[in-house]
């Protein structure tokens, strides 16, 4: 079952689903600066940049991490845009702090899909956490992320490469594996969304949830900002978490709080 309408309660569907649509998150001049923001990132890719495209595909997927502290456009929108403010509601939390950024582009034409996966296993964190996925462009429902509700509830599911379906995190057979959502999507409750510049999709981490390929002519620039609610704490992994931190574990020991610069307060 795909559903494609925004909740007009985003924090009951939020709870209810671990997935929330809301409408025009940032204003004109806000868009702007997230798509300024993003082609800088573009033009000059950071340390964790990569390609998650094949080389045989006629657009391309490419990913950026961890660059608000380098664009000052990311920074200021993590803080200061009303982004924060709606996770803090959803998670019904007295305090928020950033976690990171992730600019996901993918030009027209694009074939690769983005696997159905959650993001918790590949942090370095415990606890509550949201991510807010805005798109700069428009993005067709057909085009646009996709998410599993309810699935916020767990378990943990297996993380894997997305190319090459490894398991390099967790050992095989330590977690649960996804269902196989593709071959009966109907058997799912699926959420997408038409959206509009400027809106944004909130999900929890643990929520699974995948995207298609961009069939299009136009491009789908997506800036997503991560947020942790008040009882995260860090949690140094045996691997390397994606994005990574390196050098966290020898400043905040196993089970502190995410007092650190990395993760500054932005709510309240």
């Amino acid at each position: 079952m795909d559903l494609d309408q925004a909740d007009p309660e985003p924090a009951a569907a939020f709870a209810r689903d671990g997935v929330a649509c809301v409408r025009g998150v940032l204003d004109p001049a806000e868009i702007a600066a997230a798509a300024a923001a993003i082609e800088i990132v573009l033009a000059a890719p950071g340390p964790l940049a990569q390609v998650a495209s094949g080389p045989g595909d006629p657009g391309s997927f490419t990913e950026d991490f961890r660059r608000w502290q380098d664009v000052p456009q990311i920074e200021e929108l993590a803080r200061h845009s009303r982004v924060p403010q709606v996770a803090a509601a959803l998670m019904g939390t007295p305090q928020v702090r950033f976690y990171h950024d992730h600019v996901l582009v993918k030009e027209g034409g694009t074939r690769q899909r983005t696997p159905w996966h959650q993001d918790q296993p590949y942090y370095n964190v415990d606890g509550h956490g949201v991510s807010a996925w805005i798109p700069v462009d428009p993005v067709p429902a057909a085009g646009c992320l996709e998410l599993l509700a309810g699935s916020h509830r767990g378990p943990w599911l297996m993380p894997r490469t997305f190319l090459a379906g490894e398991a390099k995190w967790f050992p095989d057979g330590s977690l649960a594996e996804l269902p196989d959502i593709e071959a009966d999507r109907d058997a799912f409750d699926i959420r997408r969304f038409e959206l509009e510049p400027g809106d944004a999709i909130f999900f929890d981490f643990l929520t699974v949830h995948g995207a298609p390929g961009f069939p299009f002519r136009g491009r789908r620039r997506v800036l997503s900002l991560r947020y942790l609610s008040a009882d995260a704490r860090h949690a140094p992994r045996q691997w390397r978490t994606s994005p990574p931190f390196d050098g966290l574990e020898s400043q905040l020991p196993a089970g502190a709080g995410l007092d650190h610069p990395l993760f500054p307060v932005v709510w309240p």
